[in-house]
């Protein structure tokens, strides 16, 4: 059976929704996050605001810094959560398996469901694409964009590579060399350590990923022979829709309460660190950090925050714990405890591809 599967990415989820509901914001530079007249994180960027370097996870100052006219809206994470539930149902009727990633990502598995196989049924797919791209803009008023391809691997691709409201169709026939330009980082399972190794050895693009003959083993150990598969298209993996909550957390109780700074911040780097190799290693991104404190009479407090992009390096994790522990205020007496969570995992793909419309 030829395998047809769909990745649905709505476009600046958290941002298109702030400028439909608010109509003054149309066109215009949207932030979600703290003003940057505060300490904050920027939660969401509108592409508009996006074209002057924002981006999720940034300080609130950097942004305003960078994007001087950027209207900052505080995150609304109720309403972002009723509109995914409603989207979701809408993807539902397609009738083909669907695994969430996040709150506005998922893949669609519609193999079997048309009369073509391979290629052909790629196309074949097109026009209901278009249709549940049209039905959600119907009853939500927002644009997604779609990739269609025979595996999980490419689709993904195929929906960064036209954004927003894109639609890209990569084929069997063309993948090899619809892959050949991309960086190496773009290909499922590339984080920073592996990239700055394969980059290192010459390796910079999937086509020398390709055209490599060497012992790929000794740049990328037991993930060697899976990168291959990868740079050449090659993706089993199946559409998954157990939809199981998964979350990573490191905590530290002190052997005394502490409360000196530089204990803190060390503690924080470090289980930063832990949860970025974990993160890592199960080729995950997170979209909500949790800080935990817990004090001396056992008063325990946490406090999150969540973003529209995945993340997974330990300086954006340790950044975002640190905001949260300054916003309110919650080392204002010794802790016993502290630690870090990750929650909303989706695969990590890395950046987004920036390729041309």
């Amino acid at each position: 059976m030829s395998r047809v599967i769909f990745h649905l990415d709505m476009d600046a989820f958290y941002a298109s929704i702030e400028q439909r509901d608010n109509p003054a914001l149309k066109g215009k530079p949207v932030v979600v996050g703290a003003p940057s007249t505060q300490r904050g994180v920027v939660c969401a960027a509108s592409y508009e605001a996006r074209k002057f370097g924002v981006r999720s996870a940034m300080p609130s100052i950097t942004a305003g810094r960078l994007c001087p006219n950027a209207i900052f809206v505080w995150p609304r994470m109720e309403a972002y959560k009723a509109e995914s539930r409603e989207i979701m149902s809408i993807v539902s009727r397609t009738g083909g398996r669907i695994e969430q990633l996040s709150i506005d990502e998922a893949y669609i598995d519609l193999s079997g469901a048309f009369d073509s196989v391979g290629d052909a049924a790629l196309h074949e797919a097109i026009p209901l694409a278009r249709g549940l791209k049209k039905q959600i803009f119907a009853r939500r008023r927002l644009t997604a964009t779609i990739g269609i391809a025979p595996n999980k691997l490419l689709a993904k691709l195929a929906s960064d590579f036209k954004k927003p409201d894109g639609l890209t169709v990569i084929s069997d026939g063309e993948k090899i060399q619809f892959l050949r330009p991309l960086p190496v980082r773009a290909l499922y399972g590339v984080g920073n350590v592996t990239e700055r190794i394969l980059n290192q050895a010459g390796i910079r693009t999937v086509g020398d990923l390709q055209d490599f003959t060497g012992d790929l083993r000794s740049l990328a150990g037991s993930f060697a022979t899976t990168l291959k598969r990868f740079a050449f298209g090659e993706d089993e993996r199946p559409v998954e829709s157990d939809g199981e909550i998964k979350s990573i957390s490191s905590e530290n109780t002190f052997s005394r309460d502490t409360e000196d700074r530089g204990v803190l911040r060390q503690c924080l780097r470090e289980q930063a660190e832990e949860i970025s190799t974990k993160l890592e290693r199960n080729k995950l991104g997170a979209h909500t950090v949790q800080v935990k404190v817990r004090y001396g009479d056992f008063t325990t407090l946490t406090r999150q925050l969540t973003i529209d992009q995945p993340l997974a390096q330990a300086r954006e994790i340790y950044r975002i714990a640190c905001f949260l522990l300054a916003k309110d205020k919650l080392v204002s007496r010794p802790l016993r405890l502290l630690g870090i969570g990750v929650s909303g995992l989706s695969e990590n793909f890395g950046e987004q591809l920036r390729l041309p419309i």
